[in-house]
């Protein structure tokens, strides 16, 4: 006897049912009229990608993390892990032929086996915004601010959210000041950005094995508590950006940012919520060198992942799950089968009107009706019965205060 087929997907992986959706739908709604709102022009792409483009930008931890493998035709392929060395292939590609800045935004499927954790899955969609092509700091206010700006849409308040930001290049300089040399940050980089994940006695252990000395390692924790950017011309003129832009009060400078990947050169920034009681909800910031490693013309860029899991899960605690979606539409029923035909021309005079109708698909008791218009967030409904049909008039009723008002039919 075969064995049961299990109705759980692949672990890490995920289905949406249409409760699901009008969650996803209401996040992602947010991201791409946000996105238009601020000039981006949306872009796709295939999920499959070569190999040593994925692991060639990866670096560290993420290249072990990467579902690879190998087709018929024995090409060593692999599922996205997020949209960024695609973006940058497509921009390489035609890079003699496209007209800089580029403005670019995509919603894309991503893959990543790793050890799954509150906020994280193995399967997401990760909303990405990058401007190519533009050293500007306004690159980076447009960027952040249709962050800000989604958020907000989504439902939620600057008190509920803040983004971090800091400079991996002001961070190099400070370090350079205390004598910590150049050929060194990369794994201080990757050291710090681990911070508040291990003890920092295995942070400390992580800087002497990059060649850091007892002294070298105090300092690196002393350069931590800074709270002072007014010594960064970048960072100064980016929060001077930002409240010309009206958004400043959703930025705080936070040196302990740190962005672990190796491609960051400039600004970098992580928004979390105010109780810190979920992962980050969206990072990225200035890559100026990514092009470059596979094989393109020297290019600025900057750019941020948002992932649609954590901010999900942040909507649904702050809004409650009732916000997911406001009722919305018209119910349409009908008691006999001597009804259904008026309840169709009924439905599609609504519908030619531009309203999101509803109809039953067979006969039904008023009570259940109302029940079942109620549970599907219908904001309005009309249930046809022998006599409204004869008098061609019917009543509508706003299921949320209970008023009715007549229509003809």
């Amino acid at each position: 006897m075969s064995e049961a087929v299990s109705f759980e997907p692949p672990r890490g992986m995920r289905d949406f049912y249409p409760a699901d959706m009008v969650w996803r739908n209401r996040v992602f709604d947010a991201m791409r009229t946000s996105a238009a709102k601020f000039g981006f022009e949306p872009y796709d792409a295939c999920v499959v990608e070569s190999y040593e483009l994925l692991a060639r930008k990866a670096g560290e931890e993420v290249g072990e993390q990467i579902y690879h493998f190998q087709d018929k035709s024995e090409r060593h392929l692999a599922l996205r892990a997020e949209m960024t060395p695609t973006l940058a292939r497509m921009v390489a590609q035609r890079q003699k032929e496209l007209a800089f800045p580029l403005k670019w935004t995509t919603i894309a499927q991503c893959f990543r086996y790793e050890r799954m954790t509150k906020g994280r899955k193995r399967e997401h969609y990760q909303w990405n915004c990058d401007i190519i092509g533009e050293d500007s700091i306004l690159a980076e206010v447009e960027v952040l601010g249709c962050a800000v700006d989604a958020l907000k849409r989504m439902g939620l308040t600057t008190g509920d959210f803040k983004v971090h930001v800091s400079s991996r290049k002001f961070l190099g300089e400070l370090l350079e000041k205390s004598g910590i040399g150049t050929e060194k940050h990369a794994q201080v980089f990757l050291a710090l950005d681990k911070r508040g994940k291990m003890p920092d006695t295995e942070i400390a252990a992580m800087l002497k094995d990059g060649g850091l000395d007892d002294d070298e390692v105090a300092a690196t924790f002393a350069i931590m508590d800074t709270k002072d950017y007014s010594a960064s011309a970048e960072l100064s003129a980016l929060f001077k950006m930002a409240e010309a832009a009206g958004f400043a009060d959703a930025l705080v400078f936070d040196i302990g940012v740190i962005r672990g990947l190796s491609y960051y050169t400039g600004i970098v920034f992580e928004c979390f919520d105010t109780k810190g009681e979920f992962r980050a909800i969206f990072g990225g910031g200035r890559y100026d060198n990514l092009l470059t490693t596979i094989g393109g013309e020297p290019t600025s860029a900057v750019g941020l992942g948002f992932g649609d899991v954590v901010v999900t899960e942040l909507l649904k605690a702050r809004l409650g799950d009732a916000a997911a979606q406001a009722p919305e539409g018209v119910a349409v029923g009908f008691m006999f089968p001597e009804q259904a035909a008026a309840a169709v021309k009924l439905a599609a005079k609504l519908r030619e009107r531009g309203e999101k109708v509803n109809l039953a698909l067979h006969p039904v008791k008023p009570k259940r009706f109302f029940s079942r218009a109620d549970a599907a967030r219908a904001a309005k409904a009309v249930f046809l019965g022998p006599d409204d049909v004869e008098r061609g008039v019917a009543r509508m009723k706003d299921l949320a205060t209970r008023t009715e008002s007549e229509i003809e039919l």
